[in-house]
């Protein structure tokens, strides 16, 4: 039996440049916080010329009357009540969309807020846990991840109320912690004057520490996309690409200390994105945790801080109905 009676259902959408998904999240059982998600239709997003008519195909398409709710995850930055998704050109207004469908609630978050609402609802079972540990009950989550670019938010929470925390922390300066990654360092800043994070962890960073990994090395540089590294590393064909993914790997354990410290997350690390999960293995069997603790004076303090890699579907639309909720 549900545990809310009389659930309104949300519209949910995951509205990147490439496709756009919608779905209705049609009830929500408080007893195992899950969401009931049906109704999942895709769209070609490139063959719409606005949100507007984007969201009113949707809508046309429903085999019953309009929901008065929706949450919608983009992959662009907002700014006050604008929106703007730069790929495709699109930019509108929260009030303008709102009145235009009659909507009694709309909320529009970024990719990474929503991953962020959507940390507590996840589960367990469906994911891979990277470093054990005791989450506190009530305490700070954040998420990251490597895609193409790097993105990462934090669920905060205040007593009795939570809300996200969206921030830049893909631009901020990567720190060296062993004397191979200050090598590699020297390197990528010969390609790059500001070494951030994004510009190591994503796919076009991953092609940069290769880069970096095989001059270290004293190897010749071949011309490899980041798919070609991890194929050949996890094939075996390749041992300075098995290398680069293995310190890709490490490293990022120490971002996500870093963020762990930032955040203040003790109620856990969840990790997204779409690079990592491709890489189970190597993330499994190399020294992300130690890594992830290696915080001088303060490796108390992220010790027991549990890290998950998030292979659960639907993170947009669980995250965007949870933000409709949270309070």
């Amino acid at each position: 039996m549900s545990g809310i009676t009389k659930f309104e259902p949300i519209i949910v959408a995951d509205i990147g440049g490439t496709n756009a998904r919608f779905a209705v999240v049609t009830d929500f059982d408080a007893t195992s916080s899950q969401f009931v998600i049906a109704h999942h239709q895709t769209f070609v997003s490139a063959q719409f010329d606005s949100m507007q008519s984007l969201l009113a195909a949707y809508i046309q398409a429903l085999p019953f009357a309009q929901p008065q709710r929706a949450a919608l995850a983009v992959a662009g930055p907002m700014k006050g009540q604008t929106v703007n998704l730069t790929n495709l050109g699109w930019c509108f207004t929260l009030t303008e969309l709102q009145s235009q469908f009659q909507l009694s609630q709309l909320k529009v978050i970024n990719d990474f807020a929503a991953f962020a609402y959507a940390a507590p609802y996840l589960q367990a079972e469906q994911n891979l846990l990277v470093k054990a540990g005791t989450p506190e009950q009530n305490a700070n989550i954040a998420v990251m991840g490597p895609g193409t670019g790097f993105g990462a938010a934090a669920l905060v929470f205040n007593g009795e109320s939570r809300t996200v925390l969206s921030c830049e922390a893909g631009h901020i300066s990567l720190a060296a912690v062993t004397d191979l990654q200050r090598q590699l360092l020297v390197e990528i800043n010969k390609e790059v004057s500001h070494v951030s994070v994004e510009n190591v962890f994503s796919g076009a960073g991953l092609e940069r520490l290769y880069r970096a990994m095989a001059k270290v090395n004293n190897l010749p540089v071949e011309p490899y996309t980041a798919a070609d590294i991890s194929q050949l590393a996890l094939s075996g064909q390749s041992d300075i690409c098995h290398k680069t993914l293995v310190q890709f790997c490490e490293w990022i354990g120490s971002v996500a200390g870093d963020l762990a410290l930032t955040f203040g997350a003790r109620g856990g690390v969840f990790i997204g994105g779409g690079i990592l999960p491709r890489m189970q293995e190597v993330l499994l069997h190399c020294d992300f945790s130690q890594r992830f603790v290696q915080k001088g004076i303060m490796t108390h303090y992220v010790q027991d801080i549990p890290v998950t890699l998030v292979t659960q579907d639907n993170i947009p639309f669980i995250g965007a109905a949870a933000s409709l909720l949270v309070h």
